[in-house]
């Protein structure tokens, strides 16, 4: 009898402590869900969508991701103040901008860090990281990520390129290593502009985006 009683509350035991496990795990699961929540990634060949949204630009005027539009086409690339692997990439950044120019494209930045909006992601704080690293384009605030979530954006850096008609034709990395700017064998993005720029098909139309996990306000 004693011993029946005991394995009752063992299993009783037991199975209060897996009931809280679940339910931390529930906890944990929606906590990333709505953290990180995005719709579907644009698929290559589609339209810009939202082009003619205006945000907030560093100068203080209300641009959209078209009015950064030339002739070839615009560079969209969802960015930040603080991620290690955008600080590391600043200086490619920095560089591809001028390419771009110099082929015609356009380049605007998004910060699309939402829940640090009042901390390091600010306004302030993004124009003086503007000043700092000489950055030579349009970097807007995308409020609420709408941006973000309407292109599938999650990491910081990720490049989106789209051509004149404003079909995406490029999606990914600025290159194959970004941890190391001196182990680079391919630069996805400049050669995508590249071809484009010589009215020829991307030959490399997507690749993986690795950086800082865009940080969106809980829902």
């Amino acid at each position: 009898m004693i011993r029946s009683s005991f394995i009752d509350l063992f299993l009783e035991t037991k199975i209060l402590n897996m009931k809280k496990i679940i339910s931390y795990s529930l906890v944990v699961i929606a906590m990333l869900f709505f953290s990180f929540k995005t719709g579907a990634l644009l698929p290559i060949g589609s339209d810009m969508p939202m082009q003619d949204k205006k945000m907030l630009d560093i100068s203080g005027k209300d641009v959209s991701m078209k009015d950064a539009m030339k002739g070839n086409g615009v560079v969209v690339i969802f960015s930040s103040n603080t991620c290690p692997y955008v600080i590391k990439n600043q200086e490619r950044i920095t560089t591809l901008v001028d390419f771009a120019t110099k082929l015609n494209f356009g380049v605007i930045i998004l910060n699309s860090n939402e829940a640090y909006r009042e901390k390091e992601e600010s306004y302030e704080a993004m124009k003086e990281y503007a000043v700092e690293n000489k950055m030579n384009c349009f970097y807007t605030i995308d409020k609420n990520s709408e941006v973000a979530d309407a292109f599938g954006a999650n990491r910081t850096p990720e490049c989106f390129l789209f051509d004149k008609n404003l079909k995406l034709a490029y999606h990914g990395a600025i290159d194959d290593n970004p941890t190391d700017a001196t182990a680079v064998t391919r630069s996805y993005l400049a050669d995508a502009m590249a071809q484009l720029s010589n009215n020829k098909e991307v030959t490399m139309k997507e690749s993986k985006s690795v950086g800082c996990g865009i940080k969106r306000k809980k829902v």
